[in-house]
C-alpha cells in the first residue's frame, strides 16, 4: 500500500498541507446496479463513435463545406457520447443579454487562454470558436501551430519542457495577423490537470502583440471523471466517456486582457530578429542559451490570466509546472506496475 500512494506523497511533498492535487485521476462511481445499462450504452455507442470520429478526420474536414459544416460534425462527435453544453457565463454579462454583448466573446483576431483537463476541450473549442491550435511549452515564448487531432492527443501525451527537434515555432503575434479571421487557442498551463488546481503558466502568451485580446476560458465536466491528468489514460477515458448517461460541460469566459491594461513600466526592447513558421527553437535562445526574462508588466499579464483562470474555475493557483507532472506521472505509472 506504501507504493500505492507514493505519487500522492511525491506530489503533495511540495505543497504541504494543501490539500490540493491536480496530477490525481478523478475516481469514477461504481457501477452497482447500473452495470447492464453501462456495459450496453458503450457497446452501443462505440461502434457509432468510431464512425462519426473518423469520419469527421480523415474525411469531412478535408472537404470544403465551411465552418459551419465542420462545425456540424463536431457537435456529431459531442453528442455520440451525450455531451450536453449546459451553462455558459461571461463577465460582466447579465443572463438573457449575451446576445447584445457579442464583443465580449472570443472573437477572430483574439486569443483564447484554455484551460486544459481533457481531450473535450479541444473539441468543444473547435465546434463553437473554429479555432487556430497552438502548443505552448515553459521555455519559450513562441508557440507550436497544431491541428485539431494534435490537440486532442495531447490531451493523453507526456508532457514535454521543450519542442520537439525541428519543431516550426512561431509567435502569436505572427499567427494573428496570419490568421485574421480566426481565434487562436493557447492551453498555458502546457498540461492536462484533473481541473483542481491553475499551472504556472507559459510565457507563450506574452509573444502575443499589446493590442490583442486575451480571453481566459475555462471548462469544467459534470461529472468531473472524463479529464485525463495520468498520460495514456485511452482506454479509461473512451470507457467513462460512452458508459455515462450524459455529460455536461459549463463554460466561465472572463473579460478581455491585453498586454496595454498591464503595462506598469515601459515595456522592453524587443528583438528585431523576424519570426516565421519555420523559425526552429534553438533560435529563439539568447546566446546563454536562456530567454529573456519577463518584465514587471509582463509578469503582471501571467498572474492577471493565472487569476482569471483559478477565479473561473474555483479553484487556486498552484507552484507546479510541467517538470512537476512528469515527476508524477513516472511515479504513478512506478507504483501502478509495482502494486
Amino acid at each position: 500500500m506504501r507504493l500505492l500512494f507514493q505519487p500522492h506523497q511525491t506530489y503533495t511533498d511540495k505543497l504541504p498541507g494543501s490539500g490540493i492535487a491536480p496530477f490525481l485521476p478523478i475516481p469514477g462511481d461504481p457501477l452497482g446496479l447500473q452495470a447492464p445499462l453501462r456495459v450496453f450504452l458503450f457497446c452501443f455507442r462505440l461502434p457509432l463513435f468510431i464512425f462519426v470520429t473518423l469520419s469527421y478526420f480523415l474525411i469531412l474536414q478535408w472537404l470544403p463545406i465551411g465552418s459551419l459544416g465542420k462545425k456540424a460534425a463536431l457537435w456529431c462527435i459531442l453528442g455520440v457520447p451525450s455531451i450536453w453544453w449546459v451553462d455558459l457565463q461571461v463577465d460582466g454579462v447579465r443572463k438573457g443579454s449575451l446576445k447584445q454583448q457579442q464583443a465580449r466573446l472570443p472573437q477572430p483576431g483574439s486569443v483564447i487562454a484554455s484551460s486544459f483537463t481533457s481531450p473535450i476541450d479541444a473539441v468543444y473549442l473547435a465546434a463553437i470558436f473554429d479555432p487556430i491550435f497552438t502548443a505552448s511549452y515553459p521555455n519559450t515564448r513562441q508557440v507550436e501551430r497544431i491541428s485539431l487531432l494534435q490537440a486532442i492527443l495531447r490531451a493523453f501525451a507526456v508532457p514535454s519542457t521543450e519542442p520537439a527537434p525541428g519543431a516550426r515555432m512561431v509567435d502569436v503575434s505572427t499567427l494573428v495577423e496570419k490568421h485574421p479571421n480566426r481565434p487562436i487557442v493557447l492551453f498555458p498551463e502546457c498540461t492536462t490537470t484533473n481541473g483542481r488546481g491553475i499551472l504556472t503558466l507559459s510565457n507563450s502568451l506574452l509573444s502575443a502583440s499589446p493590442k490583442t485580446k486575451i480571453f481566459p476560458v475555462n471548462l469544467r465536466y459534470t461529472p468531473m471523471d472524463i479529464v485525463t491528468p495520468i498520460p495514456g489514460s485511452y482506454i479509461s477515458m473512451l470507457w467513462t466517456l460512452l458508459s455515462k448517461p450524459t455529460h455536461c460541460i459549463r463554460v466561465r469566459i472572463a473579460e478581455s486582457i491585453t498586454a496595454d491594461q498591464n503595462a506598469k513600466d515601459a515595456p522592453p526592447a524587443r528583438s528585431t530578429r523576424k519570426t516565421t513558421y519555420n523559425t526552429n527553437y534553438l533560435d529563439i535562445l539568447d546566446q546563454d542559451g536562456k530567454e529573456e526574462e519577463a518584465s514587471i508588466s509582463e509578469k503582471a499579464l501571467l498572474d492577471n490570466v493565472a487569476d482569471s483562470l483559478a477565479r473561473l474555475g474555483r479553484v487556486k493557483r498552484v507552484g507546479l509546472g510541467v517538470k512537476d507532472k512528469k515527476e508524477f506521472a513516472r511515479a504513478w505509472s512506478h507504483s501502478r506496475s509495482s502494486w
